[in-house]
């Protein structure tokens, strides 16, 4: 029996292109977060890194009606610290626009973490952005801020409290250039 490479050749890049926009449709309808056009609402974290570093509070409270970018996170890999470094540079370059930004590590194991955190911003000099953590992954910012288990890092924007942005990263697909993008998107929370 003879074979045709090129008829083969034909149903594989078929195959392929069918399990590559499954993969694509699958990373898109994941939703997680506040949608654009809802409202924000107050929620309490543990500080480990900004100005009330050791305190519980709420940073959508004291952040109030300014532009705001917050970033729900389950690990603190390479991509997530670059995001928070360029973060913390674009609060800085927009300090007159009273831009804010907070950073909340979802875990279960909370005093662990509050020591990676804390290394993590005085190794990468995250000074403007406080890094906080949430200890109870099933409550609140899963019932409430509907924040997916199948996001590893979910963005969400506001000003006035309505949420502008929401931007979703599975498990690896945080790359540079979803970074250029979540900075690109603080525009829009300035306007």
């Amino acid at each position: 029996m003879k074979i045709d490479r090129i008829a083969v050749s034909s149903v594989v890049s078929a195959v392929l292109c069918v399990v590559f926009s499954n993969f694509i449709v699958a990373e898109e309808s994941i939703k997680s977060g506040l949608q654009v056009g809802e409202l924000a609402t107050p929620f309490y974290v543990r500080d480990c890194t900004g100005p009330a570093a050791g305190k519980t509070l709420c940073y959508f409270c004291r952040y109030g009606r300014r532009p705001v970018v917050s970033i729900f996170t389950r690990e603190m890999n390479d991509e997530v610290i670059e995001l928070l470094k360029q973060i913390d540079s674009e609060v800085g370059k927009h300090r007159a626009q009273r831009m804010a930004a907070f950073v909340v590590l979802l875990t279960d194991a909370p005093f662990a973490t509050e020591k990676l955190l804390k290394t993590v911003a005085a190794s990468k000099q995250i000074n403007r952005v406080p890094l906080t953590i949430y200890r109870d992954t099933s409550t609140v910012l899963t019932d409430v801020y509907r924040i997916s288990s199948q996001a590893e890092t979910t963005v969400m924007m506001w000003r006035n409290s309505k949420i502008r942005i929401n931007r979703v990263f599975t498990p690896d697909s945080l790359d540079a250039v979803g970074i250029r993008q979540v900075i690109k998107d603080t525009t829009t929370i300035l306007k």
